[in-house]
């Protein structure tokens, strides 16, 4: 037994207020996505949380940028019109304030609907700050919480740099950009990552003289070079976006001044978007006695979620593994799995799966171009430009790259900045979930005309450079009976 289960058996407490099975700290996907599952197994459980409650997609994520998105799509789809034969778009005009309490009352309904999910828990539903004083310990609002097993699901926040704390008027992040009661003229975005990409496009779309800023050369997580170069020059053609200079802010009067090397603009508000950091401090973690990473963040497994040997799990955005929300989820239940079980079991993880809600869509799937040496893929590409379907709807730009390993031609990974690539992205997390050949994923059927195809001729570029025969895509009766039959 390790020195951490050593401190669980040695420490003596005092002055208990609560026994429980389970707390859990974190009301957010996978602080109720661990309460789901506990209730499975116990009703002895607590919810800790400090501060308001509804989950960061449902709050200041996933929901209200989507909604705002969806507003600046409709809206400059009005530029497409003329060109199918449709008059009078140049006459649509925007209502920002219209716009943005839109997306306050979808944001609203979708919060009320997490509220649901903790109705009836009553006094099990504690409001506060919660503090480690042992590691079966916590301590909140002055009392004392007993616990067999304790969740960490605390989550995130925005990164903002101090420098730029005193500019707050002027500085604002995710979490405040949809409680504002309208949109300025002008506004800059620093960081161009999965928020930084879907704000600075969507704002622009809104009508907003929008100047982006990031100091790499990457947008939106990609690390394939050629998807990476067309999604920026996509981008560009609809804002200014300059990369591979850290941007600085100085405040300008009513304004504010921001500079990248020779480039600089002045602008009435900026977005700040690049990233987010784990709330972990406050937290008390150096009385678990755990091993801590860098960012403060205790090491874990995240096939149990389990830190260390100790009967802790930490879960969802806090523990920096991968920040998106169905892998909250999942790694909530498999926290609540472990944190009722008598010992925790090892999960197999999902094939990852990210998705960028640009126009085009910018999404990976599975094992990135830069996870890779490139002499142990193949890949295949298509580009956009001519694409049957792509061009009938106008939107004909974007490139997909899909990699398979080289010996064996099993699909491993892709990166894309595509026409409804959000749907690629699925069809292609299928096939490499499923462990697909490139050959088995031609024997899918592929419909005519649809953006789907682009994935089938990528593919079917990359049984041309394995070394086996390409031969027919569909299999031959006695194949398809031996299959059935294992």
């Amino acid at each position: 037994m390790g020195r951490s289960r050593e401190i669980v058996r040695q420490r003596k407490q005092t002055n208990m207020n609560q026994d429980v099975d389970v707390a859990i700290i974190g009301a957010g996907s996978a602080g109720l996505s661990a309460l789901q599952e506990v209730r499975r197994h116990t009703e002895n459980v607590v919810l800790i949380n400090d501060g308001a409650y509804g989950t960061t997609c449902a709050r200041v994520g996933c929901m209200p940028s989507k909604a705002l998105i969806e507003a600046a799509n409709a809206f400059h789809h009005r530029h497409r019109l003329l060109e199918m034969g449709i008059s009078g778009g140049d006459r649509l005009t925007l209502d920002r304030a219209a716009v943005l309490r839109r997306v306050r009352k979808l944001r609203d309904a979708f919060v009320a609907y997490v509220l649901e999910r903790i109705k009836g828990l009553g006094e099990r539903n504690i409001m506060g700050r919660a503090r480690f004083v042992a590691p079966d310990v916590l301590e909140v609002n002055g009392q004392r919480v007993k616990a067999r097993s304790v969740v960490i699901a605390t989550g995130s926040r925005p990164i903002v740099p101090a420098a730029w704390k005193a500019l707050r008027e002027c500085v604002i992040t995710s979490d405040d950009l949809f409680e504002l009661e309208t949109l300025p003229s002008r506004m800059a975005v620093l960081g161009l990552g999965s928020v930084g990409a879907e704000m600075a496009q969507a704002l622009s779309r809104l009508g907003i003289e929008v100047t982006a800023f990031d100091g790499v050369e990457q947008v939106a997580g990609l690390t394939d070079p050629i998807v990476n170069r067309a999604a920026v020059a996509i981008l560009r053609e609809e804002f200014p976006l300059y990369l591979g200079t850290n941007a600085v802010v100085d405040a300008d009067g009513a304004s504010v001044r921001v500079s990248a090397g020779a480039n600089a603009v002045i602008v009435d508000k900026v977005l700040v978007a690049l990233g987010r950091r784990p709330n972990v401090e406050g937290l008390g973690l150096e009385q678990i006695g755990a091993e801590l990473d860098g960012n403060g963040i205790p090491c874990f497994n995240p096939r149990t979620m389990q830190v260390g040997d100790l009967p802790i799990y930490i879960a969802g955005d806090v523990n920096g593994h991968r920040p998106l929300l169905h892998e909250a989820i999942d790694e909530g239940h498999i926290a609540g799995y472990n944190a009722s079980s008598k010992r925790p079991e090892c999960f197999q993880r999902r094939t990852p799966l990210s998705i960028v809600f640009t126009d085009p869509n910018i999404a990976a799937v599975g094992q990135l171009f830069g996870e890779r040496h490139e002499r142990e893929i193949v890949i295949g590409e298509f580009d956009f430009s001519e694409q049957g379907r792509a061009l009938m709807a106008n939107e004909n730009h974007g490139w997909l790259r899909v990699y398979a390993d080289r010996n064996n031609g099993r699909l491993v990974g892709a990166e894309l900045c595509a026409p409804r690539g959000e749907h690629l992205a699925h069809m292609l997390v299928c096939a490499i979930h499923a462990r697909m050949t490139a050959q088995e994923f031609l024997r899918l059927p592929f419909y005519h005309p649809t953006v789907e195809e682009g994935v089938e001729s990528a593919v079917r570029s990359i049984a041309k450079m394995l070394p086996c025969a390409l031969g027919p895509d569909l299999a031959t009766c006695e194949s398809i009976w031996n299959e059935t039959q294992d």
